[in-house]
């Protein structure tokens, strides 16, 4: 009885891990994302003001 007990906390503590890991992965690529947009952006803006 106890093993199967210590199995089913595992494996529900290393679902648990993995979704916390796939949704930290996820933000993350859309973080870099958005932060490659605004370097974009910015560099867009310093070579629209330096050909003034």
């Amino acid at each position: 009885m106890m093993k199967s007990i210590n199995r089913l906390t595992v494996l529900r503590r290393l679902a648990l891990g993995s979704l916390a890991a796939a949704l930290l992965g996820l933000t993350g690529c859309n973080t870099m994302h958005g932060f490659g947009e605004d370097m974009s952006h910015l560099g867009n803006s310093i070579s629209n003001h330096a050909e003034k």
